[in-house]
């Protein structure tokens, strides 16, 4: 007999397989829709650090470090979170989730950041641009509506534990994982497919080490309007929408929080949301950093730019494994455990 801790298993590799099955589809539409013979065959120059090329060989060695660990740490995180029957509830998935989210941002990246440092190349394809785009971007709103569901869950958890399992079930936080990765990739496809059809008439110089679609639309010298504005609304209806919901979330944890008597347990509410702030803030500082200085540092150093953007890429997959594994005691102790039986 297959008992319930196998199901569940089960449940969460069917619902990672089918996740990649979508990405994997969704890059190959991209393809599909561009013809092989396409005359737009541009090549663009990704931007490393303006000014620092000499020391590349330097900057290598913690971009590479740092690569290491997002990828180690993410996949150290889903392989505890697999292997751990005990960790097989809601808030666990969502983490989950967001590891796998942070894992593929990696791996979507490293090949042209550390491509510009190791020497092997600083010329990307259009094609190769675009796909990278969606995929940055995708994994953006993903990474926001993880937070959110997320928030949902610590929610639920504090201001309503007696339903917490009636409401947050294995088939509906599946249905919630699908529908966070229906609303990143789907809606984002229109203007990507765009990006194929527009005339690159400026210098083919990008701003940073990988492809972004602002990016791609200051170099065009096509009708972009629609790109802009649907851009625009897009943002406006995922991160900023997510990130009201999530302070109003939290204002409502705080009001249940502050109604229990018990300094103790009140306490011992909000240190289960501490993990999930950081990551929140982990997550929108460095978006809000790289937007400020897009729209309003134009006078500031290029490697100002480079360096806000390589922080939004990568700090977010770099800090959550970190934030999860000291300040979540049941990853820690696990971890702990792990390593300690592996030395053994």
């Amino acid at each position: 007999m297959v008992n319930h801790g196998q199901k569940i298993e089960y449940r969460i590799r069917k619902w990672i397989e089918l996740g990649l099955c979508i990405l994997f589809l969704s890059n190959r539409i991209i393809f599909i829709v561009f013809p092989a013979h396409d005359t737009n065959s541009s090549t663009f120059l990704l931007t490393g650090f303006p000014g620092l090329e000499g020391e590349y060989p330097w900057l290598s060695i913690p971009f590479s470090c740092i690569y290491i660990m997002v990828l180690s740490g993410n996949c150290l995180v889903l392989r505890v979170i697999h292997t751990e029957p005990s960790l097989h509830e809601p808030m666990f998935y969502f983490l989950a989730m967001l590891g796998l989210t942070d894992l593929c941002m990696g791996l979507c990246t490293v090949h042209t950041v550390l491509g510009i440092l190791w020497g092997l190349s600083q010329e990307i394809s259009l094609n190769a641009c675009i796909a990278q785009t969606f995929f940055i971007h995708g994994l953006s709103g993903m990474e926001s509506g993880v937070l959110l569901a997320m928030a949902f869950d610590r929610f639920t958890a504090i201001c309503n534990p007696l339903r917490y399992t009636s409401i947050l079930t294995n088939v509906r936080i599946i249905k919630i994982g699908l529908g966070i990765l229906f609303r990143s990739f789907v809606f984002i496809v229109a203007p990507i497919i765009r990006l194929k059809f527009f005339h690159y008439c400026h210098s083919h110089v990008l701003s940073h080490s990988f492809c972004l679609h602002q990016d791609l639309l200051r170099l065009a010298c096509s009708d972009i309007r629609f790109n802009s504005f649907y851009a625009l609304a897009l943002v406006i209806c995922t991160l900023f929408f997510d990130s009201l919901l999530i302070i109003i979330s939290y204002l409502l944890i705080l009001h249940s929080v502050l109604a229990i008597a018990s300094r103790e347990e009140r306490l011992k509410s909000l240190q289960t949301c501490v993990s999930h702030i950081c990551a929140v803030l982990v997550f929108y500082i460095p978006i809000i950093g790289l937007t400020m200085v897009h729209r309003f540092g134009k006078h500031l150093s290029p490697v100002v730019q480079v360096l806000m953007g390589n922080i939004y890429i990568i700090f977010p997959p770099l800090m959550n494994p970190i934030i999860y594994s000291v300040k979540t005691q049941q990853i820690r102790v696990r971890i702990q455990r792990w390593f300690f039986l592996k030395r053994k």
